[in-house]
């Protein structure tokens, strides 16, 4: 394909803190090089790493994906240009994480277990109890928490603080407030329809933005709602932000076991070694809303229970499967801010945490 064909593809990628103007548009495409069955992209930004530069990496590789052959091999790079040679661009470090006196990990061995929900639920349930929370989406491939609050129309806005020492000035993220709680998440910047097909190392990096590049201030607990499974991508999170810890999330199924194995050995392995603090134990029974005192355990009794005692971990919770929490999820009003079964539940686990961690 020629470069001028490239570039009217690209010209679908809109950068939204931009005017949702296109990167074309904006002048970010620095490089195009076609060959056969080869195409290498090159964004440039300058004089500072742009918020999104990672996120618009991610867009361009997958517009690419879209339009070219299949066999195509698709290469993009983002690069910082500097202004002034003097200058230092500004760099990722937990800078933005000076207020926060807590970080954790909220994780499962897989999807499908609920991870999302307690992550929210648990939030929500901590600012109930007069608690700073703030919660970072780090499934950067299935994004939930807009949706799970009520906040997908929503569009963070960028702040820029003075740099010090030659530095760039920097920017940051200013994150959604709802329910007392503040939220990031990459689904505030991809569209619904929008797959992003990101390898390890660029999903890594969009991660990291949307935990370290955001302003928090203080905060008595921030959670990260972190991707499904083990992998590298978890291995490059867990290493490069500051977590105090992490919760398993599982359900009461004895195949789940080793799952949830994994997931603990992933925060205890060699370079990572963080506590374990617990297990949520998520559907432990299912409750009629018209019949709150009845437990029915159709994935089996007490697993969790099992499960923590097996692996020498103390039951943080047990959550039931109550029809409200998957409605409450799809209208944006997490369960924990009412007073049923399992909103009760989150405030207990909410409570715990709150002990654990004071």
């Amino acid at each position: 394909m020629t470069e001028q064909e490239i570039l009217n593809i690209l010209k679908e990628v809109r950068h939204p803190g931009k005017g949702d103007r296109s990167v074309v548009d904006l002048g970010m495409v620095d490089g195009i090089e076609t060959g056969t069955g080869k195409v290498a992209v090159t964004l440039a930004f300058t004089g500072r790493k742009d918020p999104l530069a990672d996120y618009l990496g991610g867009a361009v590789r997958a517009a690419l994906i879209r339009n070219l052959p299949k066999d195509t091999q698709i290469n993009v790079k983002t690069v910082v240009k500097e202004e002034a040679p003097h200058k230092k661009p500004m760099e990722l470090d937990d800078q933005g994480l000076a207020g926060v006196r807590h970080i954790i990990g909220i994780a499962s061995g897989k999807g499908g277990v609920g991870k999302s929900t307690v992550a929210v639920n648990l939030a929500v349930a901590l600012a109930r109890m007069g608690f700073k929370v703030g919660l970072a989406d780090a499934d950067v491939y299935g994004p939930s928490i807009p949706v799970m609050t009520g906040t997908q129309e929503a569009s963070p806005e960028v702040a820029e603080t003075r740099g010090q020492d030659g530095e760039e000035a920097r920017q940051w993220f200013v994150p959604i407030e709802k329910y007392g709680v503040k939220w990031m998440s990459i689904g505030y910047f991809a569209k619904p329809e929008q797959a992003l097909i990101w390898r390890g190392p660029m999903a890594s990096g969009a991660l990291k933005q949307m935990i370290l590049q955001v302003k928090w201030d203080d905060l008595d607990y921030l959670l990260v709602d972190m991707p499904p499974g083990t992998g590298d991508i978890h291995i490059s999170l867990v290493r490069d932000i500051p977590l105090e810890g992490a919760i398993i999330v599982t359900t009461p199924q004895q195949v789940a076991l080793s799952d949830v194995l994994k997931g603990v050995n992933m925060f205890q392995t060699q370079g990572v070694e963080k506590p374990v603090y617990g297990l949520v134990e998520n559907m432990a029974w299912f409750t009629p809303a018209e019949l709150p005192d009845n437990k029915y355990y159709i994935f089996g009794k007490d697993g969790g229970v099992r499960m923590a005692k097996e692996l020498g971990l103390e039951l943080l919770g047990q959550i039931p499967l109550v029809q409200g929490i998957r409605e409450s999820g799809d209208s944006g009003e997490p369960a924990a801010l009412g007073s049923t079964p399992d909103g009760v539940a989150f405030i207990a686990l909410a409570g715990r945490i709150a002990e654990i961690l004071p």
